[in-house]
């Protein structure tokens, strides 16, 4: 869904001034500081949006717990967990990926040419012709439509559905049930995504990191509220109300900044009026293929670790869902930086200006891999004290800790892959035409996951489909960094891939740290609150010792970031007097 029109030379200059139609006194559209792309704009988008991802993954973890707690690690736990393989590859699909590959620079291509075509035109004309507001009007009824259709289809077909995804289940009579209801999450979750892309588009970036808040309190609270009379349904359920709350949440900043569509022009035929709607229509197979490709290609790795576990004995897949979670932590906060920063990479592509680009992506690498290896030499640490603070309670057995914490350790393996692919995609689906490169490298990784996976399965259990799924995203990382340089950024390939191996070894001195120093202390929270200081200790002083580029220039960076911030709430407080 990305726009066939050329990018004139102002396009990356435009698009910084532009805002989102609506002009305050000073003739400044409201938050243009922060769409600037300037760097004190995009640290302050970055700690907003750090500090909502962190509290959507507190929620997420408590909404975990509440689940473990009440459910435990068994039937009732497995079958909603197949349920909920609806919303997440819906999640990849409509929110994570597909849906912002292809509507930010779609949104920012709109954008742009907001900014070019306004000249000489009234306020009435501009608002008639706004290209954001014609992209919005041929788009989103469409996918309304076909986003309804889908969760009609999922909603009869759940039985064939839950025998397609878990053919192994003995009872599967209430994962049916489940499923029906999370399939609703198909219509939320295409919304709440196309609202998320449009806004970051327009540099608007604390709605759309409030939605995992909005949605995690959503399944909470519906669970404690009805669990007692649906059981394990209330968590089903919930998932169906947190997609409506997603999409709610983002809602007032949408219409106050993007807007539905222009009114259809009264007096002009119906052939023009439907000619000048569909001018930005993105729907062509030919270019949302690659994207769609990609982002089902990803998400079916839960689909075969879910089928290859459904033959396990009971608990397996609640074991892999809980170890996957929270080992994917630090994948998901270090991705905050490239979530930020993509609108201003898919700018610099439509601008022309490459180098920026470049620096930009390379910065990100830098930064990403730096914090998911510094999670993951703590995840893989202080895996049974983490699990046990976390889940040992209620139905949730000293059994059921060993086990998920043990599969941790395997995921961990594989989560530096998880965040390149998701730091390397974007710049991928940052040029006019997506390419198929993406997807044949994650279809390349998927191969490698199913091929390892049924033969590790048989010998290993759980932790051979952990270790498939780190084999998998690896190979498609490699595969993607090698790419990316050749084909669209010219980053330098060698010197991103000798950072990240100086990183990984400062990780796995931290992690042999907090392997040894974990069981030393008996107390697992003062344990792991401890390994919370020890770890990052380890990590940098390593990093020091090997001259890890990342981390001795990440001091500078912290002082400038204090410096700029300081500098910014003491101007705040001199305009206050």
């Amino acid at each position: 869904m990305r726009t066939g029109t050329r990018r004139g030379a102002g396009a990356g200059a435009g698009l910084g001034a532009v805002g989102g139609g609506r002009r305050s006194g000073d003739g400044k559209a409201p938050g243009d500081g922060a769409r600037s792309g300037s760097g004190g704009a995009l640290a302050k988008a970055a700690a907003v949006t750090a500090g909502l991802t962190a509290a959507g993954a507190v929620f997420g973890l408590v909404r975990d717990q509440t689940i473990a707690h009440l459910f435990g690690a068994g039937h009732d736990s497995d079958a909603f967990l197949i349920a909920w393989t609806v919303p997440e590859m819906a999640s990849t699909l409509l929110i994570e990926d597909a849906m912002a590959l292809l509507m930010v620079p779609a949104f920012s291509h709109a954008l742009a040419r907001r900014a070019a075509s306004r000249a000489g035109l009234t306020r009435q004309e501009a608002r008639a012709q706004d290209p954001v507001r014609l992209l919005v009007g041929a788009t989103l009824p469409r996918l309304l439509v076909l986003l309804a259709a889908v969760a009609s289809v999922l909603i009869v077909a759940a039985p064939l559905v839950v025998g397609v995804l878990a053919p192994g289940l003995p009872d599967p009579g209430l994962a049916v049930e489940c499923t029906r209801m999370t399939a609703l999450t198909v219509l939320s979750f295409g919304v709440a995504g196309y609202f998320s892309a449009a806004l970051r588009a327009h540099r608007s970036f604390v709605p759309p990191a409030a939605i995992y808040v909005s949605y995690n309190v959503g399944i909470i609270g519906t669970m404690v509220a009805l669990h007692a009379l649906w059981g394990v349904r209330a968590a089903a359920a919930g998932v169906a109300v947190g997609g409506v709350l997603m999409a709610l949440v983002q809602l007032p900043a949408f219409i106050r900044n993007v807007g539905f569509g222009p009114p259809r022009a009264k007096g002009a035929p119906r052939c023009q009026r439907d000619r000048d709607r569909d001018r930005p229509t993105l729907i062509a197979f030919g270019v949302i293929a690659p994207v769609i490709f990609f982002a089902v290609f990803r998400q079916s790795q839960v689909l075969v670790e879910r089928f290859l576990a459904a033959s396990l004995p009971p608990g397996a897949i609640s074991h892999l869902n809980y170890a996957q979670k929270v080992a994917q932590m630090p994948m998901v906060l270090s991705l905050m930086i490239c979530t930020v920063t993509f609108p201003v990479v898919a700018q610099a592509m439509a601008g022309g200006e490459r180098d920026k680009a470049r620096r930009r992506v390379e910065r990100d690498l830098a930064l990403a891999s730096l914090a998911v290896l510094m999670g993951t030499a703590l995840v893989i640490g202080y895996a049974p004290q983490i699990i046990q603070v976390l889940f040992e309670r209620g139905a949730f057995t000293h059994t059921d800790t060993e086990a998920t914490a043990s599969v941790m350790r395997v995921y961990g393996l594989g989560l530096l892959g998880h965040c390149l692919v998701g730091a390397l995609s974007r710049p991928f689906f940052s040029t006019a035409r997506p390419t198929w490169f993406p997807a044949l490298a994650m279809g390349s990784g998927l191969l490698v996951n199913i091929v390892a996976g049924a033969f590790a399965v048989g010998w290993w259990g759980i932790y051979g489909i952990a270790a498939a799924n780190a084999a998998g995203i690896s190979t498609t990382a490699a595969l993607l960094l090698t790419g990316l340089g050749s084909r669209i950024i010219a980053i330098q390939v060698r010197r991103v891939a000798i950072s990240i191996g100086r990183l990984s070894v400062a990780a796995l001195a931290a992690c042999a740290t907090g392997w040894i120093a974990g069981p030393m202390i008996p107390d697992p929270l003062v344990s792991a609150a401890l390994g919370c200081l020890l770890v990052p200790a380890m990590f940098g002083a390593t990093g020091m010792a090997i001259r890890a580029l990342e981390v001795t220039a990440l001091p500078g960076q912290l002082a400038q970031l204090t410096a700029h911030l300081t500098s910014q709430l003491t101007q705040r407080f001199r305009n206050v007097r």
